[in-house]
């Protein structure tokens, strides 16, 4: 059950009204939001309902969000500490920073 993560397929939506890209589990919905500045994303929130947590929903929300900041050439400010630890542990987005 602990490795039910790694298997989870996420359908996450950028919900662009709302400023976040999301995904429904088990009828909860996570969320990372942000906040645009001219060709910067400000990923301020990350939140995912505590009865989904340990499933390594957050990190996929984290690398869904910062795959749209590569592929659309924006810049990332890290304001969440969870998006920040992210990007420490994985090299490949710090030209995002």
């Amino acid at each position: 059950m602990s490795n039910q993560a790694s298997s989870l397929d996420l359908d996450i939506i950028h919900n662009e009204q709302a400023k976040r890209f999301e995904t429904m589990v088990e009828d909860q919905m996570g969320y990372i939001s942000y906040q645009e500045r001219g060709d910067t994303l400000v990923y301020d929130h990350t939140i995912v309902p505590q009865a989904l947590g340990g499933r390594g929903i957050g990190s996929k929300l984290v690398k869904h969000a910062l795959d749209y900041a590569q592929e659309h050439n924006k810049k990332v400010v890290p304001q969440c500490s969870f998006v920040s630890v992210y990007i420490d542990k994985h090299p490949e987005y710090q030209d995002l920073l």
